[in-house]
């Protein structure tokens, strides 16, 4: 009987994980079971920071309208300006009121007193 050589769609999997930790340190880029485990490991993480990233970055922004809009008036915080937009239905997102207040502080303060009226 002849030899039977494997095929070749073990290798080719194994070759994808390789090439996708292939910048890990260590053992988790060059031994098998390890370079399957970091791979499922940094999937789960970057799926996880997906949604974490949203969320930090709706922080920040609320953070920077309320130190802005606080500026302004002495008794006027974020929750009361927020609620006064939607009153008033001013429909602008929280990303666009956080790029109006480090750019052009001015135009947020008008907006505000707007909303007050």
């Amino acid at each position: 009987m002849t030899r039977i050589k494997r095929g070749y769609i073990a290798r080719r999997r194994r070759t994808k994980i390789r090439l996708f930790t292939s910048s890990f340190r260590g053992a988790h880029s060059r031994l098998t079971r390890t370079m399957t485990q970091q791979r499922i490991r940094a999937l789960v993480s970057a799926h996880r920071d997906r949604g974490r990233r949203k969320r930090d970055f709706r922080r920040l922004w609320i953070t920077r309208i309320n130190a802005v809009i606080r500026q302004n008036e002495v008794f006027y915080s974020y929750n009361r300006f927020i609620n006064n937009l939607y009153k008033k239905q001013l429909l602008l997102n929280r990303k666009i009121l956080a790029q109006i207040a480090v750019l052009n502080r001015s135009c947020l303060y008008t907006i505000s007193n707007e909303v007050i009226k």
